[in-house]
């Protein structure tokens, strides 16, 4: 719709096992982690770079950022106002976009608009009772974004409920994936082993298939990173503003 409605080009990308299998483990080493919902958000991005990069092109424009200044996520829709304002200040403090790194990656360069330094900045003193808004009966998030394009695009678009990317690509699947390919006895082992090495806690076969490309790849994860606390899960080291770990997905931490 977008495509037709500003006569632009648009290429849909097909993902298969074979896509995800090359995306894995570039997607651990540029992120360092085997969280398993960063790698499920990461495959379709890098497989979308990798895409425009084949194109011919050497920069890509995102919307990173706009669900963060503007309260997108479902999980902030029933907060007061005060508690959302305060959860909002917490997500600008440690909120990082993977297309920056894994872009970087590739040779390309990255470019996030909605970070701009003016308009974030911008963004950031709009009251939260202009993001998270009831219309037409229902709570939306970026409330005060899709009034702002409600007379440029179609009705469809600008007020489309956000759905997260990894169940728009696809990727959701991955858990069933990996529990359908590694056998019960061998996740059980695997998983003790991990802990009994590693100081690792293993949650899930998914989580277990990245952390073994991890391992492929880079160090033990205890002690790593820069922070005044240590993950439960890993033993990352975790900043201290962070809710969760960005090395292996432990929540809350």
């Amino acid at each position: 719709m977008i495509a037709e409605r500003f006569v632009s080009r648009h290429v849909i990308v097909h993902i298969d096992e074979s896509d995800v299998e090359r995306a894995i483990p570039d997607v651990v080493r540029v992120m360092r982690t085997f969280d398993p919902m960063e790698v499920r958000n990461d495959i379709p991005i890098l497989v979308g770079l990798r895409a425009a990069k084949e194109a011919g092109f050497e920069s890509v424009m995102t919307g990173d950022g706009g669900d963060e200044l503007f309260a997108g996520y479902s999980f902030l829709f029933n907060k007061n106002i005060a508690d959302l304002e305060k959860s909002l200040a917490n997500m600008w403090k440690i909120m990082r976009f993977s297309s920056i790194p894994l872009a970087k990656s590739l040779g390309m360069h990255a470019v996030l608009p909605f970070l701009d330094e003016e308009f974030k900045a911008f963004a950031m003193r709009i009251p939260a009772g202009l993001k998270v808004r009831k219309e037409r009966g229902q709570v939306y998030g970026k409330w005060i974004l899709r009034k702002a394009f409600e007379e440029l695009l179609p009705e469809d678009i600008t007020w489309r409920v956000k759905m997260p990317i990894e169940q728009g690509s696809g990727t959701s699947s991955l858990p069933g994936y990996y529990d359908s390919k590694i056998p019960d006895e061998e996740f059980e082992a695997r998983k003790k082993a991990c802990e009994l090495s590693d100081g690792v806690r293993i949650t899930s076969k998914e989580h277990l298939a990245y952390y073994q490309v991890y391992r492929k790849m880079l160090e033990i994860p205890r002690g790593v990173g820069k922070g005044t606390k240590a993950c439960l899960g890993c033993g990352a080291r975790l900043e201290e503003n962070a809710n969760y770990c960005r090395t292996c997905g432990a929540y809350p931490v």
